[in-house]
Formats: structure tokens, C-alpha cells, sequence
């Protein structure tokens, strides 16, 4: 009983060796900052080691009440997500669809569609930027040759920067999206078109009565990382408007870190990061929901 306890536990150990690794670095540098942002959004601290820290309890969370930046933040989260999501979601199926045709240069056409993705943040927004650019951009260029007469200041422009962001956004992320939904293409009953075709239906009707039923799964799940994703936007931010001109393009995630690491007011901002988990945990429980109900 002894030996057949110790093979049993060797067998553990084994198990729990593999899973050590990435588990201590889970515990180190996720789980352990995430309670310690947690504990320090009901304290006050500027970060500096010589500086006690001192707690407040609610306060943190009663200051960003009245701050205007973080308002600012918070909107503009909020419509970029609206805007984001939608946009990659249809542009990711379409292009999905189309490529999974049998066509000549399929494979080129997904390779340079999926490219974007993969593709250096810095250079892509270089690139981006030089397009746009509201003087010299070949973007403003042809606008001015068909008779446009005042091109848009893009990324410069207060009213145009947050549609910038969302365009790059959409461009950049669609591709890998659609990888995810020709995966999910691959898995669609092949009967039920035979059986639509039998019927009569149209291209139209095959798509929306057996199609985008059985990609229902995939939708979800795609819609709920992009969800997150935009939730917690920083780089395409900070690489293309750095948060301007003024507050148009502020997201949450900018906001904390110039709270954190500009003023040095951590406890502000562990209370923002706060508010976005739980804004981010209620949205995603709110999805999960609906989905249960589809399903029922």
C-alpha cells in the first residue's frame, strides 16, 4: 500500500513540476501586482520608499468622482469599444468568408490579410501615421484631388483622432479575427447547405439560417476578446495620439498609467484599475448571460 501511494505521489510530483514554471511566473508577476493594486487603491502613496503609505479608505474612489480626466477616460473607453467592436467583428467575418472560397491566391490573400497583426506595433503605426498625416499623407492627397476641400486632420484633429484610433484599431485586429472565424467555417455541417440547396435558398438565406447559426460559438467568443481587448487599449493609444489632442483619444488604461507613473499618485490609480476590472467583469458576466439565454 506504502509503494503504490509513493508511485502515486511521484506521479504528482511530476505533474506539479511541469506546471511549477508557469505557475510561479503567474504568481509573480499577475497575481501577486493584482492584489497589490487591489490593497493600494484604499491607500495613498506616491511610490517612493522613503514615503510611508498611508490609508484612505474610500477616498481614492470619491476623488476620481470629480475628476474630469478620468470622466474623459471612461467616455472615451466606452465609444471606442462601441465603435471597435462591431466593426472588426463584421470586417473579420466578411473577409473570412470570402477567403474561404476556393479562389487563386488564397492562401497570398490570407497571408497578407493576417499580416497586420503580426506585424510591429511601431511600424505599423509609423506607417499609419505617415498615411494620414494631415499635410503630406497620400490619404489627404487624393481626398484634395477629387474636390475634398478640407481633408480631415486625422490623429491631429479632436474630432477625427478617436475615428483614426478605431481605424487603425479595426485594421490592424481583423485579420487574426478572421483566422479565428475561418476556423470555425471549417466546422460547419456541409448537410445543412445540401439540405438549404434542396430547399431553394439563396445565397443570402444559406448564410443567415445555416451559417451564422453554427458560427454562433465563435462569434462569442471573439466578441468577448475583443471586448477586453478594447477595454484595456494602451498601445495603439499611446503609438498614435498619445492620448490627444487634449482628452479625445484619453482611454482608461492610458489614464491609469499617467496617474501612476507621470503624477505618482498610485492609490488613484490601483481605484481606476479597479473600476475598469469591474466594469470589464460586469460587461462579460452581462454576455454570458445573453448567451445562456440563446442557448435555452
Amino acid at each position: 500500500m506504502q509503494a503504490k501511494q509513493k508511485a502515486e505521489l511521484r506521479r504528482h510530483l511530476v505533474a506539479y513540476s511541469f506546471i511549477a514554471p508557469n505557475f510561479i511566473g503567474f504568481a509573480l508577476f499577475t497575481l501577486a501586482p493584482m492584489v497589490f493594486a487591489f490593497i493600494l487603491a484604499f491607500l495613498d502613496w506616491d511610490g517612493s520608499p522613503y514615503n510611508p503609505m498611508k490609508f484612505v479608505g474610500l477616498e481614492n474612489f470619491i476623488r476620481l468622482s470629480d475628476d474630469s480626466q478620468f470622466a474623459a477616460a471612461f467616455k472615451n473607453t466606452i465609444i471606442y469599444t462601441i465603435a471597435t467592436v462591431p466593426l472588426t467583428l463584421v470586417m473579420a467575418l466578411v473577409i473570412a468568408l470570402l477567403l474561404n472560397r476556393k479562389m487563386r491566391g488564397r492562401d497570398f490573400f490570407r497571408t497578407v490579410s493576417f499580416f497586420p497583426y503580426v506585424a510591429s506595433m511601431v511600424a505599423v503605426t509609423a506607417v499609419w501615421n505617415m498615411l494620414f498625416n494631415p499635410g503630406m499623407g497620400p490619404i489627404n492627397q487624393f481626398l484634395a484631388s477629387i474636390g475634398v476641400q478640407n481633408p480631415p486632420g486625422w490623429s491631429t484633429d479632436k474630432d477625427w483622432a478617436m475615428a483614426t484610433v478605431v481605424l487603425f484599431s479595426v485594421w490592424k485586429y481583423m485579420g487574426y479575427y478572421m483566422i479565428i472565424y475561418l476556423a470555425g467555417l471549417q466546422g460547419v455541417n456541409t448537410e445543412l447547405y445540401e439540405a438549404a440547396n434542396l430547399d431553394g435558398c439563396n445565397g443570402w438565406q444559406r448564410f443567415w439560417n445555416v451559417t451564422l447559426p453554427q458560427l454562433s460559438p465563435t462569434t462569442f467568443f471573439i466578441l468577448i476578446m475583443l471586448v477586453v481587448q478594447c477595454f484595456k487599449v494602451y498601445d495603439i493609444v499611446y503609438m498614435i495620439t498619445q492620448g490627444g489632442p487634449g482628452t479625445a483619444t484619453l482611454v482608461m488604461v492610458y489614464d491609469i498609467y499617467n496617474k501612476a507613473f507621470v503624477n505618482s499618485t498610485f492609490g488613484l490609480a490601483s481605484a481606476e484599475a479597479m473600476v475598469l476590472f469591474l466594469l470589464v467583469l460586469a460587461v462579460t458576466l452581462i454576455q454570458f448571460g445573453v448567451q445562456k439565454k440563446q442557448e435555452v
